[in-house]
């Protein structure tokens, strides 16, 4: 009985990707961080809010949309804390991120920031605002008391 040849193995290398995403239809988003306002793009033919933005109407398919300010007051429609990070956010304490249903109408996944754990509840009133990082404008939610 013949044995089989030892398998070789081989250590693989870590791979990073860097993808360049087209961004020039939303710009009007990136730039609105960047001066203080949060936007979602709406229709110009039937009025659907998309958020994040959309270049295009995910409704009816329509190219044209406009940028509207969504920021201000919403509901939290579920949360979730997160106690076990993935690896890019290892550095990071733990966090809180939840979807609120914004008075303009649409749903926005954000971070939870300044907010005790025993405070968060399906119902509870947050502010949607944008937030200035190093590495990127960003937003995201504070509780409103």
């Amino acid at each position: 009985m013949a044995l089989s040849p030892p398998v070789r193995r081989l250590k693989s290398r870590p791979i990073t990707f860097i993808f360049e995403l087209p961004t020039e239809k939303l710009k009007e988003f990136w730039e609105g961080l960047e001066k203080g306002k949060v936007y979602a793009s709406k229709c110009k033919k039937c009025g659907q809010l998309s958020f994040p933005p959309t270049a295009d109407c995910s409704h009816c398919l329509n190219r044209e949309m406009e940028f509207v300010d969504i920021q201000g007051e919403g509901e939290i429609e579920t949360f979730t804390h997160i106690v076990i990070r993935p690896p890019s956010f290892q550095n990071q304490p733990t966090y809180t991120v939840a979807v609120a249903k914004m008075n303009s109408g649409v749903s926005v996944l954000a971070w939870l920031k300044s907010a005790k754990l025993s405070e968060v509840k399906v119902g509870a009133k947050v502010r949607l605002a944008p937030v200035q990082s190093q590495d990127a404008p960003s937003y995201g939610f504070t509780l409103v008391k």
